[in-house]
């Protein structure tokens, strides 16, 4: 992180200006602009408090272009781990935020917050996982695939360090960190009992035996969260499932699981052209699939009709309270069915403003072109959350 002083202290302006004003503070904004300022001059840096690192998060989720699901940006839980320094705190702070996020399926949005990159750091304490939980990808000697293909890289990063894997199409990959001064951590990770759904479908019996599963919330942990012109490398978030980010992309595209081939071959379509479609009528049962399988088993999920009505509210809350909506068309539209969404039929500014959440230089292998799947608030693919 290398702003200038001067530049620094434009950005912080900025954002205490806008965040006292929205809590109705500002009788206190004076003063903790001049402490600001005066921090600043004397270290090149600052430390948010945390009534501002809470709001500065919730502006963040607010602000995601990428994100379909912001109407409850008030509700996310900010924890504030920024005490946190050895490995084994760390690790905690992560796996208390995976239990506190799963909340037995009754999904809770949350971010924890490690601390901040500081002047002179080459880079910010890191978390190398894509997402807290996340399967692997176990590249065969003729090029296919076993597991997730976009975990490959790292799920390979983490062999070579010793970890070990069953080779499965779902093994659980390990949490890694990365903290300035010290080499990357490692350590098996263990979801809570009922956060892995398997997927079976309300209609077809043999879905079950086709053995697919996927996990309860989608908890991204690589991006950088800036807030006033911080940055925190490290800060894990969530919110919880929109189905076609499982059923439409996660295990729809080719380059993921790609199981359209195989749920249309056991249904009998026809697939020996694109004008049967095929690939549509599969595409549905998978999200059926998906739909059923979370909410059998009481998880937090929404359709995608249900999270476009959610995000028309969220429009008409800001526009009620004069603050512009800034939104990425090509992410908050679904990927099926989506002239049926009314926000298909809408247009949108994308320009990105802060506070906000940025991908950063991925530590191994080349750069993910991911948004926060699940924006922090809905997950993986990029179109898939954030």
């Amino acid at each position: 992180m290398n702003t200038k002083p001067g530049a620094l202290f434009l950005k912080a302006e900025t954002f205490l200006n806008t965040c006292y004003h929205e809590l109705e503070i500002t009788d206190r904004l004076a003063s903790r602009r001049e402490e600001v300022k005066k921090e600043i001059a004397a270290s090149g840096s600052y430390f948010q408090t945390v009534e501002e690192l809470t709001h500065g998060a919730r502006m963040a989720w607010r602000n995601s272009n990428r994100c379909i699901g912001r109407l409850y940006w008030k509700t996310l839980k900010v924890i504030d781990s920024r005490h946190c320094s050895t490995d084994n705190e760390i690790f905690e702070a992560l796996d208390h935020h995976v239990d506190y996020a799963f909340n037995k399926g009754d999904i809770r949005s949350a971010i924890t917050v490690f601390r901040q990159q500081m002047p002179g750091e080459a880079e910010g304490p890191r978390i190398l996982n894509h997402q807290l939980v996340r399967f692997a990808g176990h590249k065969q000697t003729d090029g296919s695939v076993i597991g997730d293909p976009s975990e490959v890289e790292f799920t390979r990063w983490c062999r070579d360090r010793g970890h070990s894997f069953e080779h499965t199409p779902f093994d659980m990959l390990p949490h890694v960190i990365q903290w300035p001064g010290r080499a990357a951590a490692m350590k098996l990770f263990s979801p809570p009992e009922g956060m892995i759904i398997p997927i079976v479908h309300p209609d077809f019996e043999w879905f079950e035996a086709l053995n697919i599963y996927w996990y309860a919330v989608p908890i991204i942990s690589e991006m950088m969260l800036e807030i006033g012109g911080i940055c925190y490398t490290a800060a894990p978030f969530n919110g919880w499932y929109m189905g076609t980010e499982i059923g439409s992309r996660n295990f729809g595209d080719e380059n993921r699981y790609d199981l359209l081939p195989v749920v249309a071959r056991k249904i009998g379509l026809d697939t020996s052209n694109d004008h049967t479609l095929w690939k549509d009528r599969a595409l549905v049962e998978l999200n059926r699939a998906v739909l059923f399988s979370y909410h059998l088993k009481g998880i937090t999920m929404s359709s995608h009709h249900e999270k476009s009505e959610q995000f028309i509210q969220f429009e008409l809350s800001e526009q009620r309270r004069g603050r512009k909506i800034t939104a990425d068309w090509m992410w908050i539209t679904p990927p099926m069915s989506a002239s049926a969404t009314k926000v298909f039929h809408k247009n949108y500014d994308n320009t990105v403003v802060t506070p906000n959440f940025f991908y950063q230089d991925s530590v191994i292998g080349k750069p993910r072109d991911e948004p926060i799947q699940g924006c922090p608030f809905h997950s993986n693919s990029l179109k898939e959350n954030l």
